[in-house]
């Protein structure tokens, strides 16, 4: 292959500043998101905006070396690029490891399997088959998930280059069709998203480099229509009031999509995420446009600096999170720890900036041989040497330690046979053939504190209850005093997935006219979810919907007041207050603070109940 001729100062000058501003805009987005994802449960559409940039620059710079040269160096392509993204991920995996290895024991399961695939770029798909759900934000979060988005860019820059040089070579001639296969690539992908999507696991869809592709592709064809060198400074009047206009409502829209989609709605993955793309190939397209104003209004110091750091903000933001979050119970001040976290990634990501990122450009590897043959030896660079040398010897025992399967802990093995127990119960309710409750029993009265004739109530009440594992825990003490109720309870079910069950129960005809919800223990919901759960269950029913204790996470606070609000507007909606009931009761929880032992299970049954005979 020839060697691409050097870039003219001019195009060295010609740096999109703006495009920093935009690097900001997604990264915030996808921060805040995962630390306050009730405000914004958009936030994790940052990442297409990344995968647009990247889509965009890496074509650019494709095409200008084609149209200077008639070839592509794709061996120099691979080392820039690689060169770019490996020292700052070896830097965050060899930190992580050594955390892992000496504060985080739990973690060590699998985790030579998750380093090899990050280093390999196919830890995307390693996560479709062995990792947990990006919006499980409960069960035991891994400190590497979000790194899945590295795994598509970086297919993407081995894959894209050479198909692109094969088009070049075969259909030069023809820009115009390699332009429109690559917007029909970019629809294809969208179309797959679409037919892949499935409820139960979205990893397939959300992880895969295929069913992501379209960000990528669509910054490839805004390159292809809208390249760079061919864009005018000078435009009239009104071409400018357009772009800037284009530009301003753009990124309007792309804001109240970061703060309206959500992440698990079938609609964000039938068309919503590819349309939120577009629009942000609509900004993007007029900030690199050096006669719209869109440049210079996204470009300030603070944008320029988070912009250049933004890689560094992204990769060191979940290990700080999950960490953190492990050591803190952030509920009671999710907005104060939370400013601490940002500040903990942002001093992270400053320090891979400069020590890592800002080095490695320069960086050439005998100039470690030199520091070492040199006398005088430059101490400081000795000890960076030494210090570097050293981590990197602890990330490789904390490898090389012995990988274990987490065993089950005691309230895993008692979720599983509540789980089990529940369901042999629910048969009978269906068959009609359900044991009633002894309504003289002097043991449920002494152990729920109720009368015999609360009990009798009871006996003959029939009721729905719709719940995550907090309710599968529950469950048998529930099933205990109201022999009629009907449990539908899931580990791990985010309140996205109410309407769906509720529609299902109500089909089966197991939909009774008292419905009790608990959801919102793995994350809090919008106002759409809410809106579609009071829908499906209707307004001739009864709804007791129980409030959470989650002081370990940050959304406890929004999904309470969201519910208080919920049941002060609506005559049917019910608050049943378990967070003010178990305040102050820490012994009534598993150590998770979540979960209930035995006496917090009868004391969360009987504030239940209670709230229920009041109305009956």
């Amino acid at each position: 292959m020839k060697k691409i001729r050097p870039a003219s100062a001019d195009q060295r000058s010609r740096y999109v500043t703006g495009i920093d501003g935009l690097r900001t805009l997604a990264v915030m987005g996808v921060i805040i998101y995962h630390l306050f994802i009730a405000q914004l449960p958009g936030g994790f559409l940052g990442v297409p905006l990344f995968l647009l940039i990247s889509g965009y620059f890496v074509t650019n710079q494709l095409q200008n070396e084609w149209d200077q040269t008639q070839t592509i160096d794709l061996v120099r392509l691979y080392k820039r690029r690689f060169w770019r993204l490996y020292p700052p991920l070896i830097g965050m995996l060899v930190t992580t490891v050594i955390y892992i290895t000496l504060f985080s024991h739990q973690l060590l399961y699998q985790l030579r399997q998750i380093v090899v695939t990050n280093l390999l770029w196919v830890y995307n798909w390693w996560e479709i088959g062995h990792g947990q759900s990006y919006f499980d934000r409960f069960n035991g979060e891994s400190p590497f998930t979000h790194l899945w988005t590295l795994g598509v860019e970086a297919q993407f820059y081995l894959i894209w280059p050479a198909l692109l040089f094969i088009a070049f070579v075969g259909l030069g001639r023809h820009r115009r069709l390699i332009k429109w296969l690559t917007l029909l690539l970019a629809v294809g992908s969208a179309v797959l998203m679409a037919a892949l999507y499935n409820p139960a696991n979205l990893n397939r869809v959300y992880y895969g480099t295929d069913t992501r592709a379209f960000s990528l592709l669509l910054g490839a064809w805004l390159a292809m229509v809208w390249p760079r060198r061919r864009l005018r400074n000078n435009l009239a009047p009104t071409e400018k009031t357009v772009l800037n206009g284009a530009g301003v409502i753009s990124f309007l829209i792309l804001l109240i999509g970061f703060c309206t989609l959500d992440g698990q709605a079938k609609g964000t993955y039938f068309g919503g995420m590819f349309a939120y793309s577009l629009v942000g190939t609509i900004l993007l397209a007029t900030i690199v446009h050096p006669g719209a104003s869109m440049n210079r209004w996204l470009t300030n110091p603070v944008f320029s600096w988070v912009g250049r750091r933004s890689y560094g903000i992204y990769i060191y933001q979940f290990p700080i999170m999950v960490f953190y979050e492990a050591k803190v119970q952030v509920g009671a001040h999710p907005f104060i720890n939370g400013l601490i976290e940002v500040a903990m990634i942002l001093l992270a990501a400053e320090l891979s900036y400069r020590l890592v990122e800002q080095p490695m450009k320069t960086f050439r590897f005998r100039s470690v041989r030199e520091t070492l043959e040199t006398r005088p030896r430059n101490p400081r660079k000795l000890a960076q040497l030494g210090i570097a040398g050293l981590m990197l010897v602890a990330a490789l025992i904390g490898l090389c330690l012995p990988e274990r399967a987490p065993a089950k802990t005691g309230l895993q093995t008692h979720l599983a046979k509540a789980n089990q127990t529940t369901a042999a119960r629910n048969k009978l309710i269906a068959s009609g053939k359900t044991p009633k409750v002894q309504v003289n029993a002097k043991s449920l009265k002494a152990k729920y504190q109720l009368s015999e004739k609360q009990l009798k109530v009871l006996s003959r009440l029939k009721m729905t209850v719709i719940g995550d594992s907090v309710m599968v825990d529950a469950a048998q003490n529930i099933q205990e005093l109201v022999p009629d109720a009907y449990v539908d309870a899931q580990v791990g079910r985010q309140g996205s997935a109410g309407p769906a069950v509720i529609n299902s129960l109500k089909q089966q005809g197991h939909l009774a006219k008292i419905v009790v919800l608990n959801l919102g223990t793995n994350g809090p919901m919008t106002t759409q979810t809410i809106d579609e759960i009071l829908n499906a269950i209707g307004k001739d029913r009864q709804i007791y919907w129980i409030n959470t204790h989650l002081p370990t996470k940050s959304w406890e606070k929004t999904v309470n007041k969201q519910l208080r609000k919920l049941a002060k507007h609506n005559a049917n909606v019910h608050l049943v207050d378990w967070n003010r009931q178990s305040k102050g009761h820490d012994s009534w929880f598993a150590n998770d603070q979540v979960h209930m032992d035995q006496e917090g299970n009868v004391q969360f049954t009987r504030l239940l109940v209670t709230t229920i005979l009041k109305n009956h």
